[in-house]
């Protein structure tokens, strides 16, 4: 069976799944716009500020727009706001304080976060070196939250219960915003104190509700993922219950000064747009993530989430088995990409990550993941993420190079 043959094959098992795809992007879609509506965006809201940006009525419209969407009550978004990791960063240090304790329940969370806590020693400017403690409990043998243990593990200083939706570089399954609600509910019914918050990257439009609405009282993400719809140029999010958000807002700025400053000299069009993009977007990932599966498990290899099984995020864990595989399909998806298609990705010590990683990216917005990309840390059992996609025509396309690519490589 060639290339071609196996393609087709694997969209006829996709169907089903494409149907449910595009109608919860229809449903997304018409929420936002509902949105727009009801805040009444008009060109003046594109227009750019510059000092302090007092008033400025593009960014305070966006973010009752971004609330106003994820069921909470205040929204942060900002420019400013680097990556995910910066936004998760400003959450944890304006939450917690010394002698508090963060409580991660889904495992050890990314990469880039460890730095951040002061996991494995207390570097400059962590968490661990402020003298906030950390603790982690794993999902249990079903990939669930695992309750009586983080019952067991909450203290009278833990401050801060943190899940990451998404896998990560983690052989587990993603949280659905449902099992956060059930989590939301027990910790707010006994520990009224804690902040419930929520990694949302790669989440955002994937369902038609988003963890806030099930509770959680903060959700925290990235704009060069979902919400931006691949045209937000940066920036990040936090949205939740105002007295959680208030306290971070003093560490986007300053104590006393908070959101009420904060200017963006070019247009915040890009922001607008992307957001009213981001559920058609986000569909096209999935069905991409979505084909990926089908291939991969057709040839009979392992793949996480299966082609049928329910989505809560766009990332598609494809179980390639050697470093081979992983190092060919990478450079075929490179191939494939719009931007740098001459570049050949190789595996490299990345600064914030254990082992060598090799990342392909071809993308407008330099590491936007809503974008079409594909990466994998280098060890056992040598498996790739697969994210994003424009466009499902695009997704589909890079595929078959990176099987062409695996097959002239012989690895495949």
């Amino acid at each position: 069976m060639n290339i071609t043959q196996r393609v087709q094959q694997a969209e006829a098992v996709c169907e089903a799944a494409f149907r449910r795809i595009d109608a919860t992007a229809l449903a997304n879609t018409a929420r936002v716009l509902e949105a727009f509506q009801q805040f009444e965006v008009a060109s003046r809201h594109f227009a750019p500020t510059t000092g302090y940006g007092y008033g400025d009525i593009g960014r305070d419209t966006l973010e009752a727009i971004f609330a106003h969407l994820f069921g909470a009550e205040e929204a942060i978004v900002r420019p400013q706001i680097a990556s995910g990791t910066h936004a998760l960063s400003m959450c944890l240090f304006g939450l917690l304080l010394p002698g508090d304790e963060l409580l991660s329940v889904t495992g050890t969370p990314y990469d880039t976060l460890e730095g951040i806590i002061g996991i494995r020693e207390p570097s400059p400017g962590s968490l661990a070196e402020m003298g906030v403690r950390y603790v982690q409990v794993n999902l249990d043998a079903r990939g669930e939250l695992d309750w009586p243990a983080i019952r067991a593990a909450i203290k009278p200083y833990t401050k801060v219960v943190a899940v990451q939706r998404s896998r990560g570089y983690a052989a587990r399954r993603s949280v659905t915003p449902e099992e956060i609600g059930l989590l939301a509910d027990r910790l707010h019914h006994e520990y009224p104190g804690l902040c419930l918050m929520v990694d949302n990257c790669y989440g955002e439009f994937v369902q038609e509700r988003e963890p806030t609405h099930f509770g959680a009282d903060l959700c925290v993400g990235s704009l060069i993922k979902n919400p931006g719809g691949g045209i937000a140029p940066t920036g990040g999010y936090i949205v939740g219950r105002k007295p959680w958000v208030e306290r971070v807002a003093n560490r986007l700025t300053a104590p006393g000064i908070g959101r009420e400053v904060g200017s963006y000299a070019a247009s915040y069009q890009p922001f607008y747009q992307g957001l009213f993009l981001a559920p058609h977007v986000v569909a096209q990932a999935l069905r991409t993530a979505t084909l990926a599966a089908a291939l991969f498990a057709g040839m009979g290899m392992r793949t996480e989430p299966a082609v049928d099984a329910p989505r809560t995020d766009i990332i598609q864990a494809l179980e390639l088995g050697t470093p081979e595989r992983i190092v060919a399909f990478c450079q075929g998806i490179q191939m494939a990409s719009p931007v740098d298609s001459m570049a050949m990705p190789e595996p490299w010590d990345m600064p914030g990550y254990q082992e060598q990683v090799i990342m392909a990216a071809g993308t407008f917005v330099s590491g936007a993941s809503i974008e079409l990309s594909a990466d994998a840390p280098m060890r056992e059992p040598f498996t790739v993420y697969l994210q994003g996609g424009l466009t499902y025509s695009h997704g589909k396309l890079a595929l078959m190079r990176a099987l062409e690519h695996m097959e002239q490589k012989g690895c495949l």
